[in-house]
């Protein structure tokens, strides 16, 4: 009757036998896979949620800002979106310009005003929180790149050693057998398979996550376009130069007129005292 060498192996776990037989240097690879995996695995849990959460968030901050139509209506009701990047982008717009109109205004037919000047200040809040909330986002993501790349050839350099540390002990002992190379060559081979069950779910998780950065890039930076649009729209000067220079004059003459008329009864009051 026809037996199976390997049953015996197969039926107390491949994997545990072959980590067994594994050498010193083979299972201080594995353990350093181990440590690898423990890292990517923590990021791939965090960065889920931060995705996950900053897509949720950031739709009720989006149905929230499309229904009003000044772009300081909705920081007047201290909305709380937190976690929505576009959230910390129209933050940091809206504190940029209400500075600006409470420090720089310009009177606008009793209304107030920015320059363009203090406009280019306002979009440049924009592009800089843009900027950190990109970096924010692809914060970790270099350590699940590091074990897609590195997780098989740590694996590599491991099974590579190991078969070596085989052959090594096989002509020290003169012996070339299938039964005295193949515990050697499973505990090597090991090493391998583990870097593979790091790679494979990093390299999953970061294809996914850097398509959702992406995307939630290219929102931020159509945001930060919508949002400047609506505040030079609402909130800056955009008149003529011809215009401006005429109401100026209007201006210097009605103070010209106020401060004659001024001196005159002045004047007058005077020579009636006299």
């Amino acid at each position: 009757m026809m037996t199976f060498t390997l049953h015996p192996i197969l039926g107390s776990g491949a994997l545990q036998f072959a980590f067994e037989k594994a050498t010193t240097e083979g299972k201080i690879t594995i353990g350093s896979l181990i440590i690898v995996s423990l890292f990517s695995w923590t990021v791939i849990l965090t960065k889920a949620w931060q995705l996950t959460r900053a897509r949720r968030v950031a739709k009720k901050f989006f149905e929230a800002y499309r229904a009003t139509r000044d772009p300081l209506e909705l920081a007047r009701k201290q909305p709380d979106f937190d976690g929505a990047p576009a959230f910390e982008l129209y933050s940091a717009g809206v504190q940029e310009l209400s500075y600006q109109l409470e420090n720089n205004p310009i009177d606008v037919r009793g209304q107030k005003r920015i320059s363009s000047t203090s406009f280019t200040s306002v979009k440049a809040a924009l592009e800089r929180t843009a900027a950190e909330q990109a970096l924010s986002l692809e914060k970790g993501m270099i350590v699940l790149s590091t074990a897609v790349a590195g997780g098989p050839f740590i694996g590599l350099l491991g099974t590579v050693w190991g078969v070596m540390e085989t052959f090594s002990g096989i002509a020290k002992a003169n012996t070339a057998s299938l039964t005295a190379m193949a515990p050697g060559v499973a505990g090597a081979l090991i090493a391998t398979v583990v870097g593979l069950f790091v790679a494979i779910p990093a390299m999953f998780a970061y294809n996914f996550m850097v398509t959702s950065i992406r995307a939630i890039t290219q929102e931020l930076d159509a945001f930060a376009t919508e949002f400047a649009t609506a505040v030079e729209h609402a909130h800056v000067d955009n008149r003529p130069i011809g215009e401006e220079i005429t109401e100026a004059n209007q201006v210097l003459a009605t103070a010209i007129t106020k401060a004659n008329e001024s001196l005159l009864s002045r004047l007058t009051a005077l020579l009636q005292s006299r």
